[in-house]
């Protein structure tokens, strides 16, 4: 019955049904065959303690903070700087591009989302500059990788309340892989435009550097106030949120002028979906993963890992395998919440840290975006850039690669992750 619940996940996943609805319809379909209808009874008690977290309530304010951000002008704004700081160097939209992804990595913290607003934008941009536009769409899906690692993170947010471990914790060791990403993403593009012969914009007048320079500042408050409140211990991750919320607000109200009271309607009804998209998939990943531990299938793995090696750095290796395959097929967040509770034992018994193995799984199931069959990212640029999926997955193959070799540094060099949260206390 169980090979029967797992043929049929899969088969329903590529006839394109919603991952949340999967979840939840194979939950129910599970224990009809298994004959213990009793259980569900239990089920919306189960949906329920899914979402009952302190730790979650700051989804939703980010994604507001994001939402303030955009419509008054601070995700423009930190693109034009980024432009005029190296769109005069070869490739250098491109560059631009990865620095951009990197400033609104801590607006967005989705890659999904950054992934759309980022094709819409600089894509046409670069292939008026002669790029081409598998190569841009390419470069914009895998740079938004960036987004679930540097603060906030909603998937940092997710891990942190299954595990246990500390949000703030979690947002400080992000800070070091994603400048790492960032820098690899970088050094890649100097490479190719070296070899392909890039493009390059007419450098900018100085007065044009210093006047965009002084206007980006309070674009970066945001973060700055994030980051320094974390680590100065004002406010917890989740205070943060709503902290950014008032401060892009008044950002984007009173400094760049761009935000009205008229435009919060909309605002808010954008954020009111995207919460209920994200938590609808918790809820229904929440009562998976009780089906799962129902089965006991956590202690089969667990029994399993220990039977092929007692060494944590095989470990982390076969985890890493394990999650790039199957970031190719399941969504990140209903994965992550489907797997935290069955490597969480394993990582007591293998000595790895919490906080470690949170930044692996989640730059894993990150990856996953690039990666057909259902890499989520693909299809989403694919779709908004007007770009053949079979070419973006040739375009996209040389990220892929750099993004996997930048993983498994990141797992195999602990310091990298954990040099922050140790130096701070978290």
């Amino acid at each position: 019955m169980t090979t029967l619940v797992i043929v049929l996940f899969f088969v329903f996943l590529l006839m394109g049904i919603p991952i949340s609805l999967v979840l939840g319809m194979m939950t129910i379909l599970y224990f009809f065959t298994l004959g213990n209808t009793q259980l569900l009874t239990s089920m919306p008690q189960q949906l329920f303690s899914s979402l009952d977290n302190y730790g979650l309530l700051a989804i939703p304010l980010f994604m507001l903070a994001g939402e303030l951000m955009n419509g008054g002008g601070i995700t423009s704004k930190l693109v034009k700087f980024a432009r005029v700081l190296l769109g005069h160097f070869r490739g250098g939209l491109a560059y631009v591009t990865v620095i951009a992804n990197m400033f609104l990595a801590s607006i967005l913290g989705s890659a999904n989302a950054q992934a759309a607003m980022m094709s819409k934008t600089m894509v046409p941009e670069m292939e008026k500059e002669g790029y081409e536009r598998e190569f841009s769409a390419a470069l914009t899906l895998s740079s938004s990788i960036v987004a679930p690692i540097i603060p906030p993170s909603m998937i940092f947010i997710i891990y942190g309340t299954l595990s246990g471990a500390s949000i703030g914790g979690l947002f400080m060791a992000g800070i070091i892989p994603g400048l790492i990403y960032g820098i690899a993403f970088v050094a890649l593009i100097a490479f190719m435009g070296y070899k392909y012969h890039f493009p390059k914009s007419e450098r900018e007048p100085f007065r044009e550097v210093v006047k965009s320079t002084f206007s980006v500042f309070p674009a970066l408050l945001v973060p700055f106030v994030i980051i320094a409140g974390i680590l100065s211990g004002v406010f917890t991750a989740t205070e943060s949120a709503a902290v950014a919320c008032v401060i892009a607000f008044l950002v984007g109200r009173f400094f760049y002028k761009k935000l009205s009271f008229k435009s919060l309607p909309s605002i808010f009804f954008n954020t009111v979906i995207s919460t209920a998209t994200v938590t609808f998939l918790i809820a229904m990943a929440g009562a998976f993963g009780w089906m799962i531990a129902f089965e006991q299938i956590p202690q089969t793995i667990a029994n399993g890992m220990l039977s092929l090696s007692e060494n944590p750095l095989v470990f982390l290796f076969l985890v890493n395998i394990f999650l790039l395959i199957l970031g190719a097929v399941l969504d990140g967040i209903a994965a992550l919440i489907i797997l935290v509770p069955v490597f969480m034992p394993l990582l007591m018994t293998y000595g790895v840290d919490p906080v470690h193995f949170g930044v692996i799984i989640c730059i894993n199931l990150t990856i996953g975006l690039l990666t057909p069959p259902i890499g989520t990212g693909l299809f989403i640029v694919s779709s908004i850039a007007e770009v053949k999926f079979e070419s973006l997955i040739k375009s996209v193959f040389p990220f892929l690669i750099m993004g996997i070799l930048v993983l498994f540094v990141i797992t195999y060099w602990e310091d990298a992750v954990l040099l922050i949260p140790r130096l701070v206390g978290l």
